[in-house]
This record gives C-alpha cells, sequence and structure tokens, in this order.
C-alpha cells in the first residue's frame, strides 16, 4: 500500500476538523531518542485533547493513506518513537490527555488518559493509599500511553509484573478511526479474543492508546533495602531462592551488579556517593515489601545471617532509614546515566531463563572478547530474567572509534541468547532497531500470524509504518 505525506491542503482540512487540536511545527524535541541514532520527520506534530479527536485525525489520515506515528513520552531505546525515513507522517502526541478520570481504592483501580506521566500516576495512587507499581527510570517523563505501548516492565516486575499485568482494560483508536471503549472494571472477562493484550506491546502499529483501567496495589506496610555482595551470578540466583524461602512474595526487586557500573558512576559522575569503599566484583540490590507483623530490616538481617552461613555472601548492608534506602536505589538508578556518559559501542537488553544467566555471561564475555578489548557492564532485573548487556570501550576510546564492530558485537551476542532459550527483545521492545532482529530470531508462524493481524486491523498500513515489522 502506498503511503503519502501529510501535505498542507491536508493540514488545513485537519484543522478545520480539529479546531481543539493543537498543532506544532515538528520541534527537535519530537524528532530525537535519547541514543541518538536516528533523526526522525514528521510533516506536523498534532496534539488531540480527547479521543475523540484522536478518533478524526486517525480516520482522515487512513482515508488518505497518510502515516501516523504515536507519540508519548519520548523515552524509547529503540526508535519507536520517530520516523527517519518515508513519508512525512503526522506525529501524534498524546501529552495532553493528562487526566486521572477516576479512582476507586476499594477496588484498587485507576482510570488514567495516556498522556500521564507516570510519576503523577505513582502520586495519584498514593494520595489514596494505594500504589501503582510499575516503575522505570524514566518515570518523571514516560508517559503511560508509552508505557502500555512497549508492555514496560522496570523493577518491580518480580512481584508485580509487566504492564499487561496492571491493566484491566484500554481505550484504543483503531488505525480507521473506530473507538474501542475497553476500560472496563472486571478482573475476569472472558468474552473473545483478548484485544486488550494484542494492543499491549504493540507499540503503535495496532492502534493508540488514548487510556487504560490499571489495577493499584496496597501500600507495603513495612520496605526495606540491602547490597549483599556476593562471589558470582550463580551465587545470586542461590540467593534469590533462599530469598524466596524466607519471604515469599514480599520481594519486590531484585537486582543484581557488577563493578563495572560502579566503576562508571566514579569516572562519569563523581559526586554520586557510592556504597563500598571497595567496589566488590558482584553484589545485588534487594527490595521488599512486608506485612505489617515483620520488620523488613530485621528480615534482611536474617537472610544475610543465613546467606552468609551458605557461603552465598561475603559482605552487606542493610538500609537503617528511608534516606539510605534511597542512597542504595540511587546507585542502581544512575547506572543507565553512567553508560550514557561513556557511550556503549553496543546495547543487548535480553531476557534469559534463571538457570541460563550464569552461563550466559560467562561465554557472552568470551564471546565478545574474541572481537576485541572492551569493557562489558552486565546488570539488571535478575528476579524476571532481564539483563542489560552492554559493551564499552576501553578507557581513552569512544565507540566512534568501534563503529566496525558494532555490528559483529550485537550478532554474537544476540546468537549466543537465542542458542540458549532466551528474548533479544526483552524490555524495550522491538521499535525500528530490532526489526531485523525479530526476522533472524522470531518463530516464522508467529511472524506471519503478526503480519496478518497488522493486514486485518491497519489495511492502509499507516500505524508507525517501519516499527516491529519491516
Amino acid at each position: 500500500m502506498t503511503l503519502n505525506p501529510v501535505d498542507d491542503p491536508m493540514l488545513s482540512q485537519l484543522r478545520a476538523a480539529l479546531p481543539e487540536t493543537v498543532f506544532r511545527a515538528p520541534e527537535p524535541r519530537y524528532l530525537e531518542e535519547p541514543r541518538g541514532r536516528w533523526a526522525g520527520q514528521a510533516g506536523a506534530v498534532l496534539a488531540p485533547a480527547t479521543v475523540q479527536e484522536v478518533s478524526t485525525i486517525a480516520a482522515m489520515a487512513h482515508a488518505a493513506h497518510v502515516p501516523v506515528v504515536p507519540y508519548s513520552g519520548g523515552t524509547g531505546l529503540v526508535g519507536g518513537q520517530i520516523s527517519p525515513d518515508g513519508p512525512a507522517p503526522i506525529l501524534l502526541s498524546l501529552e495532553r490527555m493528562r487526566s486521572i478520570r477516576a479512582i476507586y481504592p476499594d477496588e484498587n483501580v485507576m482510570i488514567a488518559e495516556a498522556g500521564v506521566i507516570l510519576s503523577d500516576l505513582h502520586d495519584a495512587a498514593e494520595n489514596v493509599g494505594r500504589v501503582f507499581p510499575l516503575t522505570i527510570a524514566a518515570k518523571g517523563s514516560a508517559r503511560l500511553g508509552g508505557v502500555l505501548a512497549t508492555n514496560a516492565g522496570g523493577v518491580n516486575v518480580l512481584r508485580y509484573g509487566n504492564a499487561r499485568d496492571l491493566c484491566l482494560g484500554i481505550e484504543v483508536v483503531l488505525p480507521d478511526g473506530q473507538i474501542w471503549n475497553g476500560l472496563k472494571r472486571l478482573r475476569k472477562d472472558n468474552a473473545g479474543y483478548d484485544l486488550r493484550n494484542l494492543m499491549i506491546g504493540s507499540e503503535g502499529t495496532l492502534g493508540v492508546i488514548t487510556a487504560a483501567t490499571l489495577t493499584l496495589h496496597p501500600q507495603p506496610a513495612g520496605e526495606g533495602t540491602a547490597l549483599m555482595v556476593v562471589s558470582d551470578p550463580t551465587a545470586a540466583l542461590g540467593l534469590l531462592a533462599m530469598a524466596r524461602d524466607h519471604m515469599g512474595d514480599g520481594i519486590s526487586a531484585f537486582e543484581l551488579i557488577h563493578r563495572q557500573g560502579l566503576e562508571f558512576l566514579a569516572e562519569t559522575m563523581p559526586d554520586q556517593r557510592q556504597p563500598f569503599a571497595d567496589p566488590p566484583e558482584w553484589f545485588v540490590l534487594i527490595d521488599v515489601g512486608l506485612a505489617r507483623s515483620i520488620d523488613p530490616a530485621a528480615a534482611l538481617e536474617a537472610l544475610f545471617a543465613d546467606a552468609v552461613q551458605a557461603g552465598l555472601v561475603s559482605d552487606g548492608l542493610v538500609a537503617q532509614s528511608d534516606t539510605q534506602r534511597q542512597d542504595f536505589w540511587s546507585v542502581r538508578e544512575t547506572i543507565p546515566e553512567a553508560n550514557r556518559r561513556v557511550g556503549s559501542i553496543s546495547s543487548h537488553d535480553v531476557s534469559l531463563p534463571l538457570g541460563q544467566i550464569a552461563d550466559f555471561i560467562v561465554k557472552g564475555a568470551e564471546a565478545v572478547a574474541k572481537i576485541g578489548d572492551f569493557r562489558i557492564n552486565c546488570f539488571g532485573h535478575l528476579g524476571d530474567g532481564n539483563l542489560h548487556y552492554n559493551v564499552f570501550p576501553l578507557p581513552g576510546h569512544t565507540r566512534a572509534d568501534h563503529l566496525d564492530d558494532r555490528d559483529q558485537i550485537k550478532r554474537v551476542v544476540h546468537d549466543l541468547v537465542d542458542a540458549m532459550g532466551g528474548s533479544v527483545a526483552a524490555e524495550h521492545g522491538v521499535g525500528r532497531l530490532k526489526v531485523e532482529d525479530l526476522e533472524r530470531y522470531g518463530d516464522p508462524t508467529h511472524l506471519a500470524a503478526m503480519r496478518a493481524i497488522k493486514a486485518a486491523l491497519d489495511s492502509h498500513g499507516i500505524m508507525n509504518p517501519g516499527a516491529v515489522l519491516r
């Protein structure tokens, strides 16, 4: 299907049909992505305030065969939010759809529009004595629509699941402008195909998510955080199993961190407070939320004592105050920024079966070493098998010195992940960065079904063309 650029006559028609929609020139902030891999383009930026306005935009674009790129917070790391080539699209920004339509504390339910910033969802839940537990490093700028469109996970997946696990229903504008009102507050609804979960994770290629019904959770009575030094990832997995035996579902996060992350912090952000005078090779950050009758610090200290006796842990720190908890988390949450300042040659967001993680880390380092001398910063959400496996130049060099190595590094890392039963698109999605990877590693039947769904729902191919599917 041939697509057309949005031109002046069509923009005039859109303005006449949408007197309340904000029209903007394509400012640089809409055409950039955090890693600087692509420069986007757009014929115009449209910022509607209602689902009816989104519907009108989609219907007119569908009729004119004009591409539409949904834009949420712009924090995605795989290029799904920009269009680097092809006919100039309408960039549909959700930034004005920021209403929290309703909160039902007794049901643990909140209905919010797609433009609400993630940290504002946290505040709204907290104001009624609840918690919306999904959190990511970009919580201050990421918006709900993008979080759902990429099925974001973050640090609390171990306890609360990914975005789709925290969503009861959604409101979606389909590519031809039809509005699906699926905002039911039901925990059980088996009335036909699950369109909600089809749209969540579709990265704007099947429709525009405009609102969602979210599940809230009670605020834990007591929260605690600890850092525990382990000899290697195998010991970390043993500690995870022991922590589950001790506290069951009370474990909110279990993060594996390598010394290289602390060294990058010291190198690029020297004012960042470091938890250890001598950085260990490996350590984990454990965060728990426990019932009123259990003291979290005491529970973590008991876990530490048993782990030392079992030979899993050699040192550790248990936070004694909220300030110390925040300091521990600050280390984990600033490592991605330190990575960005150093500049990776090749970054990989992968997931593996838990039993394969330790072997992958060893084999991955061996495979990368055969290409050249590099620094590897491996860290991530060990509890759900999601690793950020990033390869960097040696001191005195930059990633520009290794442009010829990027594709080879990515190929050997992703080949290894695939051979070990993992996924090369764990948390950030496919976007435009991993379209070729999806074709290379994806199951052919799965891909054929995806293309059939795309053709059925988006017959003119206007929705985010080039993302997920070529």
